[in-house]
């Protein structure tokens, strides 16, 4: 049996079918780390599977679902990974700097309303025209 590497592993048509007849939902464990919920089953908790992805390269590395496990296949929780990366519902390596909390170094309240640095720069406020 021959072991593919990532960029050899493609979607096959069964899987990207799947992807499109099926409902998945995404959780962003870690930059890179999904979890894959398969929504369409009676209980998607049965059916929720870790999808990889390299931090360098962008390429999907592994699924932990029995099909890429016991196949290195690339399965439909890839592709489902894949295709919602494509279409911009997902981000997969979510920047640090999108929190929505307040910046450690933030002095904006002693700005009589102006926003200080940290908070334009993480784009939690923006700067009067």
């Amino acid at each position: 049996m021959s072991t593919k590497t990532p960029s050899e592993l493609e979607a096959d048509e069964t899987a990207q079918k799947r992807v499109q007849w099926e409902q998945f939902s995404f959780d962003v464990d870690a930059p890179g780390l999904l979890t894959v919920t398969n929504e369409s089953h009676e209980n998607p908790a049965d059916h929720q599977y870790t999808v990889s992805i390299d931090d360098v390269t962008d390429e999907l590395m592994a699924c932990t679902c029995p099909h890429h496990a016991h196949r290195n296949a690339f399965c439909k929780h890839m592709a489902a990974v894949e295709t919602a990366i494509d279409d911009g519902t997902l981000d997969a390596f979510p920047s640090e700097d999108d929190d929505e909390t307040e910046p450690d170094d933030c002095d904006c309240d002693h700005l009589g309303g102006f926003p200080c640095w940290p908070c334009v720069r993480t784009g939690r406020k923006e700067l009067p025209n």
